[in-house]
């Protein structure tokens, strides 16, 4: 496990590959701009084209076809050095603005009142950020919390940590400082020191990727912290179209399957979840949080549409021709603007007992 810190101080508004400033974030290609307001522009090797409407999908956005890729993001150590990132930046970018419109407000309440009723930490609340890609999550929750806050941004993807790093929040709600530190861990191997002192875990679009065992490997360490976890976005299986195709449900139904590969929960992930934290004596609130695609989306909508497609043909290889038909009739509507859809989420957030007699 490698560790860097970075404080708002310390970090310029933006840096690019030549002339990074930041010496404590791990030496990989960065983003040109680390700005909010620009484009994520990758490394000079273009190891994760963007994706044209005549191209393969974004990386992260679905199955791709290069030879010897797995099909789904597993942040574990037995991947090997080899396997090169699941997650484009530009994929996490260009979901950022749905994702952010549809994360649950209203568990935000019932956190906000729970930390509050935390024992009081001279450095203000340490929040462990799991899976935290370029770090949407701290750019959309840290500016709504009050106090002090500290991140600590967990993903195997060295890139992905130097763009989360670069980019992170500088205050909190009330003005109050926010510091970042990354780490190059693999979470699927969580244990409760791993968040001893922690006064929150958050995760975007992670749990449909663990597994059953993972599910309760992260339930035991929030358990054993005494920490409440928010877990946003998790697949709940269902996708919407505001004009019904006869193939929308038999491409639903082999996209949930090929979520479910290799052992992973995918759309039941959040079931799972539910269970293994009540288990451990944690009261769960669960919140839908679809992303309402529409003309303004087009673009996530085409990247969503072929990742979601190519994942059932992936599944069931038999649908490939009626499913290219599909995907060509869908896109066009797409880009006509005439194209509706929720993808359907869920958050969950997790109040465990907390320890130390708060």
């Amino acid at each position: 496990m490698s560790k860097t810190t970075v404080t708002p101080a310390e970090r310029p508004a933006a840096a690019t590959p030549a002339t990074s400033a930041i010496s404590a974030v791990p030496a990989q290609p960065g983003p040109r701009e680390a700005s909010l307001d620009t484009d994520i522009s990758t490394s000079d090797d273009k190891r994760d084209q963007p994706a044209g409407d005549d191209c393969a999908v974004i990386a992260g956005a679905g199955p791709v076809t290069r030879p010897g890729e797995r099909p789904t993001v597993r942040l574990r150590d037995d991947a090997g050095p080899e396997e090169p990132p699941r997650y484009a930046p530009e994929w996490l970018q260009l979901r950022e603005s749905a994702d952010a419109a549809a994360r649950a407000m209203d568990l935000l309440d019932p956190l906000r009142i729970r930390l509050a009723n935390l024992p009081g930490r001279p450095g203000g609340l340490v929040v462990h950020d799991l899976g935290c890609g370029t770090g949407s999550m701290g750019r959309w929750l840290a500016p709504r919390l009050d106090g002090p806050q500290h991140w600590i941004l967990h993903d195997r993807d060295p890139y992905l940590l130097h763009f989360a790093a670069v980019a992170s929040p500088r205050a909190a709600a009330d003005g109050s400082r926010v510091t970042v530190e990354t780490r190059r861990a693999d979470v699927a191997r969580l244990t409760p020191d791993a968040l001893a002192g922690a006064s929150l875990v958050t995760a975007s679009a992670l749990l449909d990727v663990l597994t059953r065992e993972e599910i309760d490997a992260l339930a035991a360490a929030c358990a054993g912290a005494g920490c409440p976890a928010l877990l946003t976005l998790s697949v709940a299986g269902r996708v919407d179209f505001g004009e019904a195709d006869p193939m929308d449900e038999e491409i639903a139904s082999a996209f949930n399957d090929h979520q479910r590969r290799g052992g992973l929960l995918g759309p039941d992930a959040v079931t799972a979840a539910c269970e293994a934290f009540a288990d451990r004596g944690a009261t769960v609130k669960v919140n839908p949080s679809a992303w309402r695609l529409g003309p303004e989306q087009a673009a996530l909508t085409a990247q969503w549409l072929r990742g979601w497609v190519g994942a059932a043909v992936e599944q069931r290889p038999e649908l490939a021709s009626r499913a290219d038909e599909y995907l060509t009739r869908r896109l066009a509507a797409c880009s006509a603007g005439e194209l509706r859809v929720d993808v359907h989420h869920s958050d969950l957030l997790a109040l465990a007992r907390p320890t130390g007699g708060a």
